[in-house]
């Protein structure tokens, strides 16, 4: 008798994030069980407690569209869900949400059913075998005295990080990405204490609003330090801004992480302003729609840079995305230790020697504690 779905149920969540100041932070975890005991799950990035229990709703309201179907056909799952939900996720919103935890879900049961680890079943980059990708340190700043932060963007590269990525604008009282001539200094002393090699990337954050003038002074200025790559200078349909800045700055342009679909990418990456293209697989439709993007990114001749700032299900997920492409640079995680990463699974993720390892055992590769999930449900 054929293994079929008997059971979809959904996990609003919510987190205190060492990463962000301590703040609040939401997601929604999806839970598929075959006929045969085995389960698969996934995660949404949801973001905010009314989205994150639209987005549980929404679940709970596709079970009939997947209990009794194969799992082993999880390609057509993923179009009827999309067939069922066009009315009020056209080009994005909580039904993209919705897919993305579903997805993923079938993706690790598939590869539990059958033995087959993530990267095995959507392969890997090229003949030779990847088993590892250079990690770079993703962070926000908080602490009002940026001495504190720059010894412990330091420290990172100390312990084998690449490098690291800012968020500006956040939580807590950094306000790096407010005043120019702070900003600069800020930078500088980032390169003469992470030294020479270190990759270092500064990321705008929504809250900012700078003027070309404003992105224009602070790029130059951080190219001089060695800036990697700078990420949404400008809102993500400002292309003319983005064309503009080209012509001052030799550095990367980062972008694309607010996309939803395979739309959107199309034309954020048919605009020719971006080097890098962000992507998160918890929002842009699961694995399946991430796999469609990175054909994109490949054929555009781009870099892929997978947004894995949530939990362990999403981090696992973006690892073998990551593996699977040669427009690839590195592996974005989240420096310090947190629920949704050390908690989470049995065995967390940790890098060695800077990189990390892809994920080899069927499925995503991990094992989810329930009664941690259960802990943060709300």
């Amino acid at each position: 008798m054929s293994v079929k779905i008997s059971k979809v149920e959904a996990f609003p969540v919510k987190y205190q994030e060492p990463n962000d100041s301590m703040a609040w932070r939401y997601l929604t975890f999806v839970r598929i069980t075959a006929s045969d005991g085995t389960t698969g799950w996934g995660e949404a990035i949801s973001q905010f407690p009314g989205s994150t229990k639209g987005t549980a709703a929404i679940v709970e309201d596709l079970a009939d569209v997947i209990i009794g179907k194969d799992p082993l056909q999880n390609l057509g799952i993923w179009r009827d869900i999309r067939k069922q939900t066009w009315w009020y996720t056209y080009r994005g919103g909580l039904g993209h949400f919705a897919l993305s935890a579903i997805d993923i879900a079938l993706w690790d049961l598939r590869g539990k059913i059958t033995g087959q680890s993530l990267i095995e079943m959507i392969g890997k980059r090229d003949s030779q075998e990847v088993t590892e990708i250079p990690v770079l340190a993703s962070t926000h700043v908080f602490n009002s005295n940026l001495d504190i932060e720059v010894e412990r963007h330091a420290r990172y590269v100390k312990e084998g990080y690449m490098g690291f990525k800012i968020g500006m604008g956040k939580r807590g009282d950094a306000r790096i990405g407010y005043e120019l001539e702070r900003d600069v200094n800020f930078v500088r002393d980032l390169r003469q204490a992470a030294g020479p090699d270190a990759w270092i990337m500064m990321d705008r954050g929504q809250s900012l609003n700078w003027t070309f003038e404003d992105a224009v002074r602070r790029v130059s200025a951080w190219e001089e330090q060695g800036l990697k790559w700078v990420e949404e200078p400008f809102e993500p349909w400002e292309y003319e801004q983005f064309k503009r800045l080209r012509n001052h700055t030799k550095v990367l342009i980062a972008g694309s992480e607010r996309e939803w679909d395979y739309r959107g990418y199309t034309e954020t990456i048919n605009s020719g302003t971006l080097d890098v293209i962000g992507c998160d697989v918890g929002r842009v439709e699961g694995i399946t729609g991430a796999l469609a993007i990175i054909k994109l990114v490949e054929t555009a001749g781009l870099w892929f840079n997978s947004h894995a700032w949530s939990s362990a299900i999403n981090t696992a997920a973006s690892i073998a995305l990551s593996a699977s492409t040669p427009r690839c640079l590195l592996q974005e995680l989240k420096p310090d230790e947190n629920p949704m990463q050390h908690e989470l699974i049995t065995e967390p993720f940790t890098h060695k020697n800077g990189k990390i390892a892809v994920p080899s055992k069927p499925g995503l590769g991990v094992e989810v504690i329930e009664k941690v999930v259960q802990k943060y449900v709300f």
